[in-house]
């Protein structure tokens, strides 16, 4: 039996335009592919809408937020199992396997367990979903840092003014509290605030307030996740930001 091989390909936010030309390839060749719900399972169902056939199995491990359809050591184990069959498996995940996707794990248990594996970057929605809404997390005049955490990080000791941009990932169950600290550091409760709701999916939406306004505004709104939540002066330059919200210092930097 020829021996087995795992590539952990970057699906990106869920388009499958942002898809890379080497993770396609490695779609194209695999026996079979462990996918996402978010981000991997939009991406399949794009390549298939643009005519584009694969030949691999889907396996869906999919999670949802607060529940997850399998768990991680048992990801683990089936792409080991999989690789030992000698089959050329695609382990397709969100965004970037390595920003939040736990790809190191994945990476390190089956180098463990003397498997070849391969990683193709992704897209990571924490910088191409802030994009839709015309949010950049740098700018200058604005922003020259950015931090990308996750909502169930530990933010009280995030330092900063409006200039650090923060990206909170899978942040909407824990929405109120991370507003409330972090408006009572340097940012303040007038910071600037954008949530846009499922990037790239038929969902997608944009909502903006600030750090003391957003939590009533989502909860007003319906928001769910997925969502990246975006705060910083940088929220200014988005054509969804009313103009109330714009400072006139914001408003000379865009101009530079």
């Amino acid at each position: 039996m020829s021996a087995g091989h795992v590539t952990l390909v970057g699906a990106g936010p869920g388009d499958a335009g942002l898809l890379t030309i080497r993770g396609l390839r490695a779609l194209e060749r695999a026996d079979v592919i462990v996918a996402d719900r978010l981000g991997a399972r939009g991406v399949l169902d794009g390549l298939a809408a643009e005519g584009v056939e694969l030949r691999a199995e889907v396996v869906d491990v999919g999670k949802l937020p607060g529940h997850h359809a399998v768990p991680q050591d048992a990801i683990n184990a089936l792409l080991v199992t999989l690789a030992r069959e000698g089959k050329q498996v695609v382990r397709l995940k969100g965004g970037d396997p390595f920003i939040f996707g736990r790809g190191g794990e994945e990476l390190a248990f089956c180098r463990d367990a003397g498997i070849d594996v391969a990683v193709v970057p992704g897209i990571t929605s924490a910088i191409s979903v802030p994009a839709i809404a015309g949010i950049p997390l740098t700018h200058r005049g604005l922003a020259t840092t950015f931090t990308v955490v996750t909502g169930h990080d530990q933010i009280r000791a995030l330092g900063g003014g409006r200039d650090h941009t923060v990206v909170l990932l899978m942040g909407i169950g824990t929405l109120a509290n991370s507003a409330i600290t972090l408006a009572r550091g340097e940012r303040g409760g007038d910071c600037p605030v954008a949530i846009v709701e499922d990037g790239y999916g038929p969902r997608q939406r944009v909502t903006v307030g600030t750090l003391d306004s957003i939590a009533l505004q989502a909860a007003r709104r319906g928001v769910r996740s997925p969502a990246v939540v975006v705060v910083g002066d940088v929220v200014t330059l988005s054509p969804y930001a009313p103009e109330a919200l714009s400072p006139s210092t914001t408003r000379k930097a865009s101009q530079q």
